[in-house]
């Protein structure tokens, strides 16, 4: 067996999570934010989910984690050629979220943004009141 199949699959996980988080251009600390990453989580944490160390296996953890990874998943439905138009995309202001980038908003807005960002690019964005 190589080393890729016996790798912990949360370990594989946190490591693409991670890439995807830097992809978007977050700083340590907004990174540590919108994972929601335990109480005095320093962000030179941060280095070991780069390398050898697991996510944390909370609920504010997972939830996150689940909706980064479907915002992922629907980019790479969006732009199936190019990486570089998601990250692109998630840098760009858009009517949807007052101008806002997606970036921004999933920071500002915390579990709500990434909620709102998977919804819009899940195309269930339900149009009423205040939307």
């Amino acid at each position: 067996m190589s080393e890729q199949q016996t790798e912990d699959p949360r370990l594989r996980m946190t490591r693409y999570v991670m890439e995807l988080l830097d992809g978007w251009e977050l700083n340590a600390q907004q990174q540590v934010d919108i994972l929601a990453l335990p109480d005095g989580t320093r962000t030179r944490s941060l280095r070991g989910f780069r390398d050898d160390t697991a996510f944390p296996d909370t609920d504010d953890v997972n939830k996150r984690v689940e909706h980064i990874l479907a915002i992922d998943d629907a980019l790479h439905t969006t732009y199936p050629h190019s990486n570089k138009m998601g990250q692109m995309w998630m840098r760009r202001g858009h009517r949807r979220f007052k101008q806002r980038t997606p970036v921004n908003t999933i920071i500002e807005d915390g579990l709500q943004g990434l909620v709102s960002v998977r919804m819009h690019l899940d195309c269930s964005w339900v149009s009423g009141p205040g939307n």
